[in-house]
């Protein structure tokens, strides 16, 4: 006897209509994201001869504004802007006469001084004298030795506002306080300054002095007395020779790099303090080193980041270290290996262990899949 269903075939067109209903309202097929697409380059390690340079700037190795050290009128100008001074020469001058005779009033205050303490002693001696005898009283020899006292004290006091004027005559004429250029004069004759008024700007030029950062993996490589080519833009064709002067014992910590300073000869007054300079501190060798495009770096929390690409198709997120920064290039001295292929393009929102798809053909990646985002010095 033959069943319900084989009396009544279903047919299968029917049947698949159902089931697909059945499964599209009783859940959802997800479908895999689609992998990111990147780009790649392969690591190649070799020896490197780096060339190590810094910027900076031409700075002088004197540089002083003078102040007035004493108030007064200014009533002479020795000497004009731009001037040559030796050390010790007088600039300007600020009312020496007038400092004369406050300096005449205080030697007379000296004499007069010593003069009532030679008097006060002469006395003292004759109390004692009288005393000895019975003849003066205790309270009274008490009284000149008193008075002998304060005199003393008065001569010193004027032997000291002597000291105070002999000084304030010799600040009244303003010197070079060393051998150099006067740069900017900063009061007119007849003006009456103040203490700590600035009064003149000079500034040395020969030898002068070229400062420059270099970035700290390079630090090793400056040492004192070093020999530095320096040029500048306004004579391109010529090479200036500095050797190394100055070397910061610390480390800058907001650019990781290090101050240096080197000193140059300038008998012609080529160099001038404020022009920009290049310094070529030679050659530097480096062995077993991968050179990659700067885009490929990544600056994260934990240092400079790349993804290497591991079996075709999923990345592995590395921190290298990096030995120095060029232009499009930076040179890595360890976490990279001959042979591997690191990301350079499509990168920055990458994770550790993400499947990829990689863009061999040549040409530009689409621009929504580009990295703008590596950050490197």
């Amino acid at each position: 006897m033959l069943s319900g269903l084989a009396k009544h075939r279903i047919p299968l067109w029917l049947l698949l209509a159902v089931l697909g209903f059945a499964c599209s309202d009783g859940g959802q097929v997800e479908e895999e994201p689609e992998r990111p697409l990147v780009e790649v380059e392969r690591i190649v390690i070799t020896d490197l001869e780096d060339r190590v340079t810094a910027v900076g700037e031409i700075v002088a190795t004197h540089h002083a504004v003078l102040a007035a050290e004493v108030d007064g009128r200014v009533t002479e100008l020795v000497v004009e802007e731009g001037a040559a001074v030796e050390v010790d020469q007088p600039i300007l001058l600020l009312d020496p006469a007038r400092r004369q005779l406050e300096l005449d009033h205080a030697e007379a205050q000296v004499v007069e001084a010593q003069a009532q303490v030679e008097n006060d002693r002469r006395r003292v001696a004759r109390q004692r004298e009288l005393f000895g005898q019975k003849i003066a009283s205790r309270s009274t020899l008490d009284e000149t030795e008193t008075a002998l006292r304060l005199s003393e004290a008065k001569l010193t006091a004027a032997r000291a506002d002597l000291g105070v004027e002999r000084r304030a005559l010799r600040e009244a004429t303003v010197r070079a306080p060393f051998d150099g250029l006067v740069v900017e004069r900063k009061v007119s004759l007849g003006e009456y300054v103040q203490v700590g008024e600035p009064l003149v700007e000079i500034v040395s030029l020969d030898p002068i002095e070229v400062e420059f950062r270099v970035a700290e993996v390079d630090s090793s490589f400056v040492r004192s007395g070093q020999g530095v080519n320096v040029t500048v833009a306004p004579y391109p064709d010529r090479v200036f020779r500095a050797k190394v002067t100055v070397i910061s014992p610390t480390i800058d910590r907001q650019t990781r790099t290090l101050r240096v300073k080197a000193a140059l000869d300038n008998p012609e007054g080529l160099l001038r303090p404020g022009l920009f300079a290049r310094a070529d501190l030679g050659l530097d060798m480096r062995e077993g080193v991968a050179v990659i495009p700067s885009e490929a770096v990544l600056q994260r929390v934990d240092g400079s980041v790349v993804f290497v690409l591991e079996d075709g198709q999923r990345v592995r997120r590395r921190v290298v270290e990096i030995a120095s920064f060029q232009e499009d290039h930076v040179v890595v001295e360890e976490g990279l290996e001959t042979g591997e292929e690191i990301v350079v393009r499509g990168h920055s929102d990458l994770l550790d262990g993400q499947a990829v798809r990689v863009h061999r053909e040549p040409g530009e990646m689409p621009a929504e899949t580009a990295s703008v985002e590596a950050s490197v010095r």
